[in-house]
């Protein structure tokens, strides 16, 4: 065991409750294209532009089906990088609106391949309340709130969804964020992180963090205090809302047993799909999460 926080601090909810509450007081702007293009799927694709918690300028899209009005939503949260999800067959779903934005400030349409220099695992880390993560989820929860402001989407029914980071990340926001009201983690990161060992920090970008440790003094009690308040099985005891969540079976980064550990964490209803695959994208994630969905936003 690299990092040995296995307990939840005693101020875990009060510290998420800050968390979502500064979100929610946040100023709510954006602004749309209002020029989309229509992708295969029947869905209508415009850019789109919103304040972040911080008053800096985001910029992502969203998709939404030609001619409904007040349809289901979902934020689509991205893996871990500086890219912006694609509008493509997961990030749509039949019948449903969804938006996406990047964490960055970059563009809609940023592509980029991932270089540990370009990293952000480390940023903040020496404090709960400075990691990066923090205000990361602040503005994914921000632009949950643009989601439901959007005309053609029913303000009442909205999820959040994503893999690895992003299903992390869409739990954490199904503890904090009364709009979302449905969640699908596929995959999710940084669950029982007291149980990240050696063989662990073999690969990026997770050995970011034990580059850091390495490089201050204290630097893994540090990293250690600020992991216990993100790890998502601490968080996922917080959740109020439908969790359904999704393992590889040959997966070295969410590794199944940790993510087992969610999905006992998480209070009922819930869902545990099995798939055999590593830390990998199929089509039939999909499909699952959009039944989830339908199930519960109707």
């Amino acid at each position: 065991m690299i990092f040995h926080t296995a307990a939840p601090p005693e101020d875990l909810e009060s510290f998420w409750r800050e968390v979502g509450r500064e979100a929610a007081e946040a100023r709510l702007w954006y602004r749309r294209d209002l020029n989309p293009r229509r992708l295969d799927s029947g869905h209508l694709v415009e850019t789109i532009a919103f304040q972040g918690v911080a008053g800096e300028e985001l910029f992502g899209w969203f998709a939404y089906p030609e001619g409904d009005r007040r349809v289901p939503g979902f934020l689509w949260l991205p893996p871990y990088g500086r890219s912006t999800m694609p509008p493509n067959e997961f990030g749509t779903r039949k019948g449903f609106a969804s938006l996406s934005f990047n964490h960055f400030g970059l563009p809609a349409g940023h592509e980029e391949r991932y270089r540990p220099s370009q990293g952000y695992f480390a940023a903040g880390i020496d404090a709960p309340e400075t990691w990066i993560f923090r205000r990361m989820v602040q503005n994914a929860y921000v632009a949950a709130r643009v989601l439901q402001a959007l005309v053609e989407v029913d303000e009442d029914r909205i999820g959040a969804m994503g893999m690895s980071q992003g299903g992390g990340m869409a739990v954490w926001l199904g503890a904090i964020c009364p709009i979302v009201k449905a969640v699908c983690a596929d995959m999710p990161f940084l669950c029982q992180t007291h149980r990240i060992e050696k063989r662990d920090l073999l690969r990026y970008p997770i050995k970011e963090l034990q580059d850091y440790a390495d490089s201050v003094p204290l630097g893994y009690e540090r990293v250690s205090y600020t992991l216990s308040y993100f790890d998502t099985v601490h968080v996922a005891s917080l959740c109020r809302v439908p969790v359904q969540v999704s393992l590889g079976e040959r997966d070295p980064a969410s590794r199944p047993e940790r993510v087992e550990a969610l999905y006992d964490a998480l209070p009922e209803p819930k869902r545990l799909v099995r798939y055999p695959v590593g830390h990998e994208w199929t089509l039939e994630m999909a499909e699952a999460n959009r039944e989830w969905l339908r199930w519960h936003l109707g």
